[in-house]
């Protein structure tokens, strides 16, 4: 199952990955992607180990970014791949059919070559400025979001490859985000700095996603 809310791990001066899970799950959050960046294999690995345990703990996916070996060598539900990780045929070869596999996308053309893939999900960003990742794509805004969604309805049913909006995103964006059809949204900074944001956040996409059910519907 694909989770509306996705937290992704930082690390902070206060707070380490470990922890950002641990509060993540405490939280209420049901979708924790390890994202472990400027570490070597071998520390990344300890860390998906004791954030395994939490996730497990809490019944709580966990989604391993880039790294499919340490994926494989904790069990972890599944990876996000970057657009230049290897293939979801490969990765999906690793981790077994069953693994939730999905995919970074900043344009029409990358959700299409991963709808041919057959990734599970689509991170679609970044939605605006993020400090939290370098080398970052062009910002799509709210025009960019409705322009991409705008035109996958004219090909694809969106709710077999989910689409998640990503990178930037304040706690006030949601309600027009998902007015655009995407699936749900990934956080990181937004919940790292406030982690009793989390159920309002369920709220309000809970509220949203029966609203544009209802309309999808009629």
């Amino acid at each position: 199952m694909i989770e509306k809310l996705q937290y992704i791990t930082q690390e902070t001066t206060t707070l380490s990955h470990i922890d950002c899970a641990r509060e993540a799950c405490i939280s209420g959050v049901k979708w924790v992607q390890l994202r472990v960046k400027n570490k070597s294999d071998e520390e990344y690995l300890e860390i998906a180990k004791e954030v395994k345990i939490i996730c497990d703990l809490y019944d709580v996916i966990l989604i391993i970014n880039d790294n499919v070996a340490i994926a494989n060598e904790i069990d972890a539900h599944g990876v996000h791949l970057g657009s230049t990780d290897m293939y979801i045929s490969e990765a999906r070869s690793i981790l077994g059919k069953d693994a939730i596999i999905g995919g970074t996308a900043n344009t029409l053309k990358d959700i299409e070559r991963l709808i041919g893939q057959q990734a599970n999900y689509i991170g679609l960003g970044p939605f605006k400025f993020t400090e939290t990742k370098k080398n970052l794509s062009p910002v799509l805004g709210l025009d960019g979001y409705q322009e991409i969604l705008s035109e996958l309805k004219h090909s694809y049913l969106l709710s077999e490859t989910p689409i998640i909006a990503i990178g930037g995103i304040d706690v006030y964006d949601v309600d027009a985000l998902l007015d655009t059809g995407v699936f749900g949204i990934a956080v990181s900074g937004l919940l790292t700095n406030d982690f009793t944001l989390t159920t309002a956040l369920i709220k309000t996409i809970g509220r949203k996603s029966f609203k544009l059910d209802a309309l999808n519907k009629s």
